[in-house]
């Protein structure tokens, strides 16, 4: 009877909060404070240790969030404004070529993607888009399909970027695993939902450039500078925390506790030293070097951080959810059904990310949701590091499938791409589904042998 409770109180925690995103239109934040209170008033926990619950769940969260996120963001916005996003779109499109440039776009996405947010991502690139399609004749979505994939993946599979830094961070995944599962995971699933299906759906739905963007101009570089910086300098900065961190976990795993090599790769590798020295570096040399004065650089360094402040408040409260399950026993009792059943704690994660998803919409909203239940499971359970790098690239698939009208995403790409809702269910769902369920079908796969 107990367990019956625990895993009452659980759907009715998830039931409440879609309640508040959905109906009341509450705010995410907002709703998931609101949500861990009352969970943790009917479960149980005495009042006067509520308030210390939240608060536990929010710092142990923020402790590490906050930093990379705020890091990232920095790094993501002087890429951006230097015209480092646009050099690599450029080299890439020239050395693949029109007649490849679809592979071209679509590894444009997802490099640039990685430290800049899906919205701006989309909106630097669509030029490119644009002009391609003008040139060839051809439908927009032979283009547009896989530099949304790239980006898609990019935004959902590959730390930096907030969403699975997010979930690593509420289940204790290590960023290395995260980051090597996340590459497995999303170029198959970009070349398979970009470029495959891309080419399948632009000889569906032939949709030209919209009208109101038939005179759209080149992104505009705030630089003072005409020459963009080196492809070289942006790929070496873009890559140096990814290979630190990647080091970092080949190290505890090849290398003995207490090594030296082994404690300053630890060092280094970590996402704060990491991260700390990517943005120190783009501060340099994509902008004191490029003639911005220091001043400048601390503008463009605050700008940043502005759009970040609600994504490490959201994911904040992912956290105090999930800490208030814990407290109520709905983790161990969820780990002790799914020792009965046998179902595999990665099927878990995708399913209630999936459903999540379809029923509110928001990716990060999911995959904080999705993470928040499962880390009480994990906590109870005895899983390897590498799991935990699956099961959070399991919970960023699941919230990337099945994109619809309550998507901001949904709206965004429709818009710029000049669709009626049929059109980019057809293309854009359908692109959203194939890429998180091939991402799943390969984190599930390789499971079966970590």
């Amino acid at each position: 009877m107990a367990e019956a409770g625990t895993i009452f109180i659980a759907i009715f925690g998830i039931a409440f909060l879609l309640f508040l995103v959905i109906a009341l239109r509450l705010q995410a934040f907002v709703a998931l404070l609101l949500t861990s209170l009352l969970i943790g008033v009917i479960g149980g926990i005495p009042l006067n240790e509520i308030a210390q619950v939240i608060q536990t769940g929010m710092g142990n969260t923020l402790g590490y969030i906050a930093i990379v996120i705020g890091l990232g963001a920095m790094f993501g916005e002087m890429l951006q404004i230097s015209g480092g996003a646009e050099q690599i779109s450029q080299s890439l499109i020239k050395k693949f070529g029109e007649e490849r440039a679809q592979w071209a776009l679509g590894i444009t996405g997802l490099l640039i993607s990685i430290p800049v947010f899906f919205d701006v991502s989309l909106i630097l690139l669509i030029p490119l888009v644009y002009n391609l399609t003008r040139k060839t004749g051809r439908s927009i979505l032979y283009y547009a399909i896989p530099l949304v994939a790239g980006i898609a993946v990019g935004h959902s599979y590959i730390p930096p970027t907030p969403g699975p830094v997010a979930v690593a961070s509420l289940l204790g995944a290590d960023l290395g695993w995260v980051i090597l599962f996340g590459i497995l995971a999303g170029i198959p699933s970009m070349v398979i939902g970009g470029v495959f299906f891309g080419k399948f759906i632009a000889g569906k739905l032939h949709i030209p450039v919209p009208d109101i963007m038939q005179e759209t101009p080149e992104p505009k570089r705030n630089t003072g500078e005409k020459t963009l910086p080196s492809f070289r300098l942006v790929m070496t900065i873009l890559f140096i925390p990814i290979a630190l961190i990647l080091l970092n976990t080949v190290s505890g795993i090849l290398l003995p506790e207490g090594n030296t090599i082994r404690n300053a790769l630890n060092f280094i590798g970590h996402p704060f030293s990491a991260l700390m020295l990517a943005a120190l570096l783009s501060f340099y040399t994509l902008g004191i070097q490029r003639g911005y004065t220091r001043n400048e650089v601390q503008q463009i360094a605050t700008k940043a951080l502005e759009p970040v402040g609600m994504i490490i408040l959201v994911t904040g409260a992912g956290g105090v959810f999930g800490r208030v399950l814990v407290e109520t026993g709905v983790g161990a009792t969820l780990a002790n059904l799914m020792a009965a059943s046998n179902l595999p704690v990665i099927l878990l994660a995708f399913a209630i990310a999936t459903a999540v998803r379809v029923s509110q919409g928001s990716a990060t909203v999911s995959m904080v949701t999705a993470a928040g239940l499962i880390a009480p499971v994990v906590e109870t359970g005895n899983y390897s590091a590498p799991l935990l790098g699956l099961v959070t690239i399991a919970i960023a698939s699941g919230a990337t499938v099945l994109s619809h009208v309550n998507d901001s995403g949904f709206w965004l790409v429709g818009r710029f791409l000049g669709m009626t809702e049929k059109q980019t269910l057809q293309s854009w769902t359908v692109m959203e589904t194939i890429i998180g369920g091939v991402g799943f079908l390969i984190v599930f796969a390789i499971s079966w042998f970590v």
